[in-house]
């Protein structure tokens, strides 16, 4: 009896395994951009961003520093990029997960990969507190225009 129910769970084992290498690199969630399979070349948008009509006047300011610091690895309307870095416009980024304060942590202090394949993310010199407050308001109105709160 023993011997069945230790044969069934390395069964299960095994094919929970077989799943979660087939998952791939990132959240299930996630998938090619509107562009389609084609467009999963190094450097590609990783999802596609509706950007709002209009930013509030802090986060165009933050539009800016993002567009100085941040997009060359997060993309030009931070929908990640393909072979970089993962979207800040994702389920996984919103507010009750990511709180503004963990913005400001990685750019002090990088990150530890953890929710994606990408590597770890250095910190990033050059910016003050309130640059990154700028770039949170800038993300999280792209996140709201997205449907993520």
């Amino acid at each position: 009896m023993n011997k069945m129910y230790f044969l069934a769970g390395a069964v299960a084992m095994a094919g929970a395994a077989v799943i979660f290498k087939m998952a791939g690199d990132r959240p299930n969630d996630v998938g090619p951009s509107a562009q389609g399979q084609a467009a999963l070349e190094a450097g590609a948008p990783i999802v596609t961003v509706k950007v709002p009509a209009e930013f509030s006047s802090g986060a165009r300011l933050g539009q800016k520093a993002f567009t100085a610091k941040c997009a060359a690895c997060h993309g030009a309307d931070a929908g990640g990029r393909e072979g970089s870095a993962p979207p800040l416009v994702h389920k996984i980024y919103e507010p009750s997960h990511h709180g503004d304060e963990s913005f400001q942590l990685a750019v002090k202090n990088g990150v530890r990969a953890h929710h994606w394949k990408f590597g770890n993310m250095p910190l990033v010199d050059g910016l003050t507190r309130g640059d990154v407050k700028g770039i949170v308001a800038y993300i999280r109105e792209l996140q709201r225009e997205n449907g993520i709160n």
